[in-house]
């Protein structure tokens, strides 16, 4: 396997960046919903909320996307296969740095940056790996 492709790093990372964007929306809409409503709800379940939102809200996106070069039914059935290991990997690492931060599931000014950040770089090797080996990945 070669990590040396630039090609490779630069169109993984796009695929990353449009995964991040479609999971913290979700991500964070979950979180902050929470984080703002009379909800009562333990963290984990928040986290469990946001990782499963973010996920949902990332295939959405990629299906609109992917919708503009391919017939709806089959750029849903793409993204639905997509790596979703690449997306459970960036709400992970999302959530642990939110938690990790906060002691909780909070979203603040000083937690958005790291969380994206962790988000970005855990799934951006693996999504390399995707394209070079099956040229697929997150997106």
């Amino acid at each position: 396997m070669n990590w040396n492709c630039k090609n490779t790093w630069n169109r993984a990372s796009i695929n990353t960046l449009w995964c991040l964007l479609g999971c913290s929306i979700g991500d964070f809409g979950t979180i902050l919903f929470f984080q703002y409503s009379e909800y009562d709800l333990a963290v984990q379940y928040i986290m469990i909320l946001a990782i499963i939102n973010g996920i949902i809200t990332s295939i959405i996106l990629e299906t609109i996307i992917l919708s503009f070069t391919q017939p709806l039914n089959i750029a849903f059935k793409t993204a639905i296969g997509m790596s979703i290991i690449s997306m459970i990997g960036m709400e992970f690492a999302m959530n642990l740095v939110d938690y990790l931060m906060t002691g909780g599931a909070m979203i603040t000014f000083y937690t958005i940056i790291p969380m994206l950040l962790a988000g970005f770089f855990t799934p951006l090797p693996y999504n390399y790996y995707r394209l070079k080996k099956f040229n697929q990945s997150c997106h």
